[in-house]
């Protein structure tokens, strides 16, 4: 048996460039896994089948879940006739922005390329990935990265000091392909650069963190849902210097150099919000 963490992500910075020929549309952006996942667990099976089970009731068994996905692609494009059985402990919510969906089925990439011993490379593991969801590859690697394309192009960063990180998810659930289609270019007129964040990120400064982040897609979320701009505010009243909506939303997560400082903000904001976590950059 193989196990895997399945860790979430935020976006530092999202920019979208334009609307590519074939329908995605071309990104650019800061991506950093947290150290909050779910335990992706994987067993061999006699069936020649892949299953899923989950402790998640509203979790599909079937392709439209992406770890399921996962191990079919990887099983056709392989030749793999060997069955798994997919046990998914999911922690991570669902439509929130932070990949969960994504970071499962990297996951299970990693692991089957262990427990089938295909011995594939990661930049092999990224392609697959790549046919599973947009997120895919960037979770198949972690860590902190520029990420461009719809997502296929992964480039890692270096180490840099951790920041703890508080996730806040309002009682919604964002559909990423309803905003893509309700974005209008037109109407973008503030990209953040990549590059800056990069150079914030080398310093360790959060100050220049906070100055180079931003969300292109947070206009379009928030003018649907505006309790998430509600939320951040609350959020940067109780003194973070960073707030932003990760992904097409609706989590918002908030950065700081020091537990004590991200704990009372935990603390402060779980008192009427259900679905608040604690967790570091790594």
């Amino acid at each position: 048996m193989i196990f895997e963490k399945a860790r979430a992500k935020i976006n530092l910075t999202l920019d979208v460039l334009h609307k590519r020929s074939d329908g995605y549309h071309e990104v650019e952006m800061v991506m950093q896994t947290v150290d909050f996942c779910d335990y992706i667990s994987l067993q061999s099976s006699a069936t020649g089948k892949v299953s899923v089970r989950s402790n998640a009731l509203y979790i599909p068994h079937d392709e439209r879940n992406l770890a399921f996905r996962a191990a079919q692609v990887l099983r056709t494009q392989l030749g793999v006739r060997d069955g798994v059985v997919i046990d998914i402990d999911k922690r991570i919510p669902v439509a929130a922005g932070l990949a969960g969906g994504s970071a499962d089925a990297a996951a299970v990439l990693r692991g089957l390329n262990q427990l089938w011993n295909l011995q594939l490379s990661r930049e092999e593991l990224c392609t697959i990935g790549a046919e599973v969801g947009s997120d895919v590859p960037f979770c198949v690697v972690g860590g902190t990265a520029v990420v461009r394309g719809r997502g296929e192009y992964v480039e890692s960063l270096a180490a840099h000091p951790s920041f703890w990180v508080v996730l806040a998810k309002p009682p919604l659930a964002v559909s990423t392909a309803e905003i893509y289609a309700a974005l209008d270019m037109t109407r973008i007129h503030t990209h953040p650069h990549a590059e800056s964040m990069v150079q914030a990120l080398t310093q360790g400064d959060l100050r220049a963190v906070a100055k180079a982040a931003g969300n292109v897609l947070e206009e379009v979320t928030i003018s649907q849902y505006p309790e998430i701009d509600k939320l951040k505010d609350q959020i940067e009243r109780l003194g973070a210097r960073v707030a932003l909506m990760s992904g097409s939303g609706p989590t918002v997560f908030a950065l700081f150099e020091r537990e004590q400082r991200a704990r009372r903000v935990f603390n402060t904001l779980r008192r009427t919000l259900k679905e608040v976590y604690l967790c570091q950059t790594c």
